[in-house]
């Protein structure tokens, strides 16, 4: 690729080089698409970071030219299709419905969601560990747990909650 006739040479180029180009690529690209590119809105936009940190890695190992662009077009295309997938989104409550999930409640006012838990796969044990790492130190205190779109939990506390705050959530009492 650099040194055909000097192997440990050309490694030592290609990862000086390769690594770092892809990397303003990646830069660039989040430049001309947005900071919105890594966010984690929809299980799409989770797969789609680890498929550029995946095609990011091959090509900083890449062995030829063909590889290496190859790589740096997967990203643009999947960066691309993100962004046609995000505005179907704004501007479709089906394709809203298709791409995301909705939030779920876990857990309301000391009442655990065994059905929503089981659906999403996730245990008390799991809440309880949530709970801890959100600092509430009274269960009494805990008003909601909700698992959102992203697989994020959010654990929401103190003295009152406000019902908007769950728009959107799906809740079992509903």
């Amino acid at each position: 690729m650099f040194f055909d006739d000097a192997p440990q040479l050309d490694m030592l180029a290609r990862s000086l080089i390769l690594g770092p180009a892809a990397l303003l690529w990646v830069v660039a690209m989040v430049r001309i698409f947005g900071l919105g590119t890594f966010s984690k809105m929809t299980a799409f936009d989770f797969v789609s970071t680890v498929a550029i940190g995946s095609l990011l890695a091959n090509a900083a190992v890449a062995t030829n030219w063909l590889g290496f662009l190859q790589s740096l077009i997967a990203m643009l295309v999947i960066l691309g299709l993100q962004e046609v997938l995000a505005l179907f989104r704004s501007r479709s409550k089906l394709a809203r419905s298709v791409i995301e999930n909705d939030p779920v409640l876990l857990m309301r006012d000391g009442q655990w969601f065994e059905n929503n838990m089981k659906s999403v796969r996730m245990t008390k044990a799991d809440i309880w560990g949530k709970l801890r790492e959100a600092n509430v130190v009274k269960f009494e205190d805990a008003r909601a747990v909700v698992l959102e779109t992203t697989g994020d939990i959010s654990v929401l506390h103190g003295e009152n909650l406000e019902p908007v705050i769950l728009t959107g959530v799906k809740d079992p009492q509903d």
